[in-house]
């Protein structure tokens, strides 16, 4: 991953250049590695690189033969093999994974990342044409903000990340995912058209569970692609236990199908394999004795991971949320309590050399893993929630797991949310996911059925019974319980009764409901102060008409149980 900021038809680029480089500059941690931008006509691209893919050939912009087209990406293409070999007559001139995008869209035009199987937010310039595309990944697991100015209206800006935009514009958006944007018509189409989208079109399609977990080890296989070390997150809960132990498989298939010579180097498409680095490294934080530390220590022993343990104080939390809100640019309650210890992780895991991790966002919302889920009133409508939270992935979890991570360098893919593996797991029968204990089915048991090798002979198991099994911790949970409450308890101190009874009145009808929130909204505002930064942000919370807690803590729903005994 990388960061992006471009300008288009502004009136004075040449002037503005200087401004554009300082503007970059505030998103340099996304791409430490090097910076680049190019000029034509009035309109200006720059790049932060993050070299994960093309390691020495795949500096950013990118442009075509004569350079025609110039192109900035943010994001990494899977499927950039199988693209290239299909323009055997292109010259290429990188080794980069994204430069796939400039003859993709020479054939194809708007039409281009339907093509892409991958995370991206790219902007093109066609100079011949003066004309500008934009286009964000399906699911907007890619960060990507535009903006405009009421001073130039006909001046459009696009960032990796909102604090790019906040000094010349005052209407700023988060780009929708599955979205391409078009300078001829200065209009944002919708390209990604699933046949789940439509969210009160309720599948019948039976659960097959040896397709699901096919399509989530393809998933794996495809993000190993890198030219860097890497390593997996691992809490220890479901999602990202089973992420890493597919991730180890794999390694170790590697390892057995190569040779000694290939080991250390790259294969005859330029990329490394797994296997060049060993072992898969996994990586865990929490405070002491932290429900998620037990469960991550056993998953690693069991799955033969080389484990790195890290913990946290509720000091070193407090300390860093002014710089974890800075870097997620949100006031979201659940996005911040999460987002702490995984900016803490992420200084970690960069300080060890690791460029690239794999993690576990994206299952709960699939399945309808949060606990909250256990109170739908019927089927359809669990159904109709989960594609209401993946249509929203990129204003929360993507959001946390994007940011979170590239506040340090370090590149987070996200296995579920594979476009194919969506288009399985969206279509089953919702009957088939809902939650219902009194049968033994708990959250995401369909999931966890599709990894359980017990009824299967001489099958090495993916996860020991009682982590495949283990009910869910939200991550803010999991890190220990004295997180949230020191949290909480910190507001109550900060907040008083007097100041959380009279809020803004720029806040307008978006009042914060607990001192917690409104702790965190004044923090936002203070980095923020610009109303066209609040307008980007969306708050989660549970279904308050299924009679949901209000707090959006695992611990308050009602299915929730302690069962860190089990797993000593």
């Amino acid at each position: 991953m990388c960061g992006i900021f471009a300008v288009y038809n502004h009136p004075d680029v040449s002037g503005f250049k200087s401004q554009a480089l300082k503007l970059s500059k505030r998103i340099r941690h996304r791409g430490p590695d090097w910076s680049g931008n190019i000029t034509k006509k009035n309109t200006i691209m720059c790049h932060e690189r993050l070299s994960i893919v093309g390691v020495s050939t795949g500096a950013q912009p990118i442009t075509n033969e004569d350079e025609s087209l110039i192109l900035a990406v943010n994001g990494e293409i899977y499927n950039h093999i199988s693209v290239r070999d299909s323009f055997k007559d292109y010259d290429f001139k990188t080794a980069s994974d994204c430069e796939v995008i400039i003859p993709l869209f020479e054939k194809y035009g708007l039409d281009a990342p339907n093509h892409l199987d991958g995370m991206f937010g790219f902007v093109l310039h066609d100079v011949k044409n003066d004309r500008v595309i934009a286009a964000r990944d399906p699911i907007g697991v890619i960060t990507l903000y535009m903006g405009r100015s009421k001073k130039q209206p006909k001046t459009v800006y696009f960032a990796s990340e909102l604090k790019c935009l906040t000094d010349d514009c005052d209407e700023i958006t988060a780009f929708p995912p599955g979205h391409i944007y078009d300078s001829n018509t200065d209009q944002i189409t919708r390209y990604f058209k699933p046949s789940w989208w439509d969210e009160e079109k309720i599948p019948t399609t039976p659960v097959d569970y040896k397709k699901l977990r096919a399509s989530l080890e393809l998933s794996v296989r495809k993000r190993l692609m890198a030219e860097v070390p890497f390593g997996v997150l691992l809490s220890g809960g479901l999602d990202s236990s089973l992420i890493a132990s597919i991730a180890a498989r794999e390694a170790a298939k590697a390892s057995e199908n190569v040779s000694s010579d290939e080991l250390a180097g790259v294969d005859e498409n330029g990329n490394l394999h797994a296997s060049s680095w060993g072992k898969v490294h996994s990586y865990a934080i929490g405070l002491k004795d932290a429900p998620d530390l037990l469960a991550a220590r056993k998953v690693a022993k069991f799955i033969g991971t080389i484990h790195h343990e890290f913990t946290f104080t509720l000091e070193e939390g407090l300390d860093a949320l002014s710089d974890v809100i800075y870097h997620l640019e949100t006031y979201d309650v659940t996005t911040i309590r999460a987002s702490t210890p995984m900016y803490l992780l992420s200084r970690k895991i960069k300080a060890q050399g690791v460029k690239m991790v794999l993690s576990g966002e994206g299952s709960d919302e699939i399945f309808g893993g949060y606990l909250y889920f256990g109170s739908a009133p019927s089927a359809p409508e669990f159904h109709t929630e989960c594609i209401k939270r993946v249509k929203n992935l990129h204003l929360s979890d993507c959001l946390r797991a994007n940011k979170s991570t590239m506040a340090w360098g370090l590149e987070a893919r996200v296995p579920f949310l594979d476009k194919s593996f969506l288009d399985l797991a969206l279509n089953i029968d919702p009957a088939e996911k809902v939650i219902k204990p009194s049968e033994g089915r708990i959250e995401k048991y369909i999931l966890r059925k599709a990894f359980d090798t017990s009824d299967e002979p001489d099958a090495k198991p993916y996860l020991p019974e009682e982590i495949l099994w283990r009910q869910k911790e939200q991550f803010s949970d999991g890190v220990g319980y004295g997180w949230i409450d020191i949290l909480k308890d910190t507001a109550a101190e900060v907040i008083s009764d007097e100041q959380f009874a009279t809020p803004k009145p720029e806040w307008g009808a978006d009042i914060p409901t607990t001192k917690e929130a409104y702790w965190y909204r004044l923090k936002f505002d203070e980095l923020f102060p610009q109303k066209c930064a609040a307008d980007t942000v969306m708050r989660w919370i549970p279904k308050a008409d299924w009679g949901c807690h209000e707090d959006p803590s695992g611990r308050y729903a009602k299915l929730h149980e302690k069962k860190v005994d089990e797993i000593n």
